[in-house]
């Protein structure tokens, strides 16, 4: 099973792609992760896209789609996998069905994660994330045992600068803009499955696995 989720900040997909992860074994691809992994081990598409982050540069799509092909052809993928992050835009959703297409692969579904703009203002200005570990916390819903120490590493635990009420009407409002054209392109191949985030994350799920099954994929 190969797939897609796309979700605003804060609308839950990390959570939904992590459950989806563990209970169909399938491999978390999410493009922030290759980006660190690559930087880290210091390959050379790794100080390609250094490269550019250090001059306060975007890293151009040839790189990051050239990083995502490379982590499509690991082993863990072989089960299926969810890519969380990629593509954001069309001309990347068109690169990777060219990727695809090179094995005579294609994506099974698009898991769309839809919550209200409110909701997700308000989630995302209550979040907080560990500066060690990346660990997500959020202070009304999952809170620290210790106030503001992590609990997985002892890391300290703070609020992130674009998670601010003040910044998360701008981030949604790119999202939306780059997000809709993406819709529309997969929406169009009958690829959509919709999951409503606005409760809770077990509505969400029961909605996306309902929508798997009815195209026989689970």
């Amino acid at each position: 099973m190969k797939l897609i989720i796309l979700g605003a900040p804060g609308s839950g997909k990390g959570t939904t792609a992590t459950v989806l992860r563990e209970k169909y074994s399938l491999a978390h691809i999410s493009t922030g992760d290759i980006f660190r992994a690559n930087i880290k081990n210091g390959t050379p598409l790794g100080v390609e896209a250094k490269s550019y982050i250090d001059k306060g540069a975007l890293v151009p799509d040839s790189v990051t789609i050239r990083m995502v092909e490379d982590r499509l052809s690991q082993d863990d993928t072989k089960n299926g996998y969810i890519l969380d992050g990629f593509p954001r835009t069309l001309a990347q959703a068109q690169a990777l069905d060219e990727i695809l297409a090179k094995s005579g692969s294609s994506i099974d579904a698009v898991l769309s994660i839809v919550v209200d703009d409110e909701i997700i203002k308000d989630r995302v200005s209550s979040r907080r994330v560990c500066e060690k570990c990346g660990a997500s916390y959020n202070v009304r819903f999952k809170p620290t045992k210790v106030e503001g120490v992590c609990d997985e590493c002892g890391g300290k635990v703070v609020q992130r600068a674009d998670d601010t009420a003040e910044t998360v009407a701008a981030r949604l409002e790119t999202y939306y803009k780059n997000t809709k054209p993406l819709i529309d392109f997969y929406e169009k191949r009958g690829l959509i499955v919709e999951g409503n985030n606005d409760k809770s994350s077990e509505d969400c799920l029961k909605q996306i696995e309902e929508g798997l099954k009815s195209k026989g994929l689970i």
